[in-house]
């Protein structure tokens, strides 16, 4: 499924880029690196619809840099900057195909590490379902604290009771 260097290599060739095969390991191991991520949150996803099947498969992909999905567009209108690239992935689901969006953006890197990137990966809205689970998705993470930056769900905190002085 992953590319070797030099298929990796032709095809930013036939993209009108301008590799160095020198790069190509650093590149391919990153590119795979980048792809396992969307993969394992694509996963969260679709463990809201754990089946018997032997679980979801990717079935196909296509890589659309320059059609922006309504979401990066509505966000470029808010002020924020368009991802570097799109795919869509096509997942069977014991025989049904379901689509998701792959936004990559650029992130700030973080101390000791070159490049840092942003994936927003969720289910394309073609469907009632596909809301759905964007909505169930949305709720959990409400509910899970980390929009503040937090971790975990916020517990209460124990009322300190005076003692009774002796």
């Amino acid at each position: 499924m992953y590319p070797s260097e030099q298929m990796f290599y032709n095809a930013m060739k036939r993209k009108g880029w301008s590799p160095s095969e020198h790069d190509m390991q650093s590149v391919v191991a990153i590119h795979n690196g980048v792809n396992e991520r969307a993969w394992s949150e694509v996963l969260q996803w679709e463990k809201m619809h754990v089946t018997r099947c032997g679980g979801p498969r990717l079935k196909k992909f296509a890589g659309r840099p320059q059609d922006y999905s309504p979401k990066a567009r509505l966000l470029n209108f808010l002020g924020y900057k368009l991802p570097f690239d799109r795919h869509d992935w096509v997942v069977d689901r014991c025989g049904k195909e379901v689509r998701y969006v792959v936004d990559f953006y650029n992130a700030a890197p973080l101390p000791g590490m070159p490049i840092a990137m942003h994936l927003d990966v969720r289910p394309a809205l073609d469907s009632p379902s596909a809301l759905l689970d964007r909505l169930r998705m949305q709720y959990r993470w409400m509910n899970s604290g980390r929009w503040k930056g937090q971790r975990t769900p916020p517990q209460p905190q124990p009322q300190h009771q005076p003692q009774p002085s002796s």
